[in-house]
């Protein structure tokens, strides 16, 4: 994620690495909020001292922490998009198969950044810009997308697929149905067969 118009960034050592995974975490089990830095430092095997001479703030580090997952996120993505078939609903359908191996194995408790966000609701928040800049990313790839499906209906479309993919996420972190993500792709795929018969027919 670029600093430029961006949040600040710090460049990282070792033993801010190794902060920044403590933090990711506890602050993913047990939330923002509820952990200290002290813990932070704790876990990493640094002192408080080399903590925030490495962020300056606990703030800086839920920054790092999230801006860390959406650039690790947004390569997993790339890779499962570019292994996908060319056609645009393929690569649809490739995003919330996405989801699902991530989920599976980075986000047991639901999305990252619902979470952070049902703690971070100020837009003044350093942190803030991450959380909702990385839906709108996703909205925007969708409405790409989209966009050769149905050209005059994108923008209708993108925000629909967008809508099953973050109810999905949500669901998977409250665990309220089995394998919510799988559901929301077989209603998308639905979603893009009629909605490509309806183009077509244009």
């Amino acid at each position: 994620m670029s600093t430029a118009g961006g949040p600040r960034r710090v460049t990282m050592t070792p033993a801010g690495r190794r902060v920044l995974e403590a933090a990711e975490r506890l602050f993913y089990e047990r939330g923002i909020h509820a952990v200290g830095v002290d813990l932070i430092a704790d876990e990493a095997g640094v002192t408080k001292k080399t903590l925030y001479d490495r962020f300056g703030s606990k703030e800086q580090i839920v920054v790092e922490y999230l801006a860390d997952r959406d650039d690790r996120w947004r390569a997993f993505l790339a890779q499962h998009l570019d292994a996908a078939q060319p056609a645009s609903a393929a690569r649809v359908l490739a995003v919330f198969d996405a989801s699902r191996a991530w989920s599976a194995q980075h986000s047991p408790k639901g999305c990252s950044m619902v979470n952070a966000h049902a703690e971070i609701s100020d837009p003044a928040h350093p942190a803030y810009a991450i959380i909702t800049g990385q839906k709108q990313w996703m909205l925007a790839l969708f409405t790409d997308l989209a966009g050769d499906i149905s050209p005059d209906g994108a923008e209708h479309l993108g925000r629909t697929l967008m809508l099953l993919h973050e109810g999905a996420l949500v669901a998977h972190g409250l665990n309220i149905l089995p394998d919510a993500i799988r559901h929301a792709r077989e209603q998308a795929q639905v979603l893009l067969a009629t909605t490509g018969d309806s183009a077509a027919k244009r």
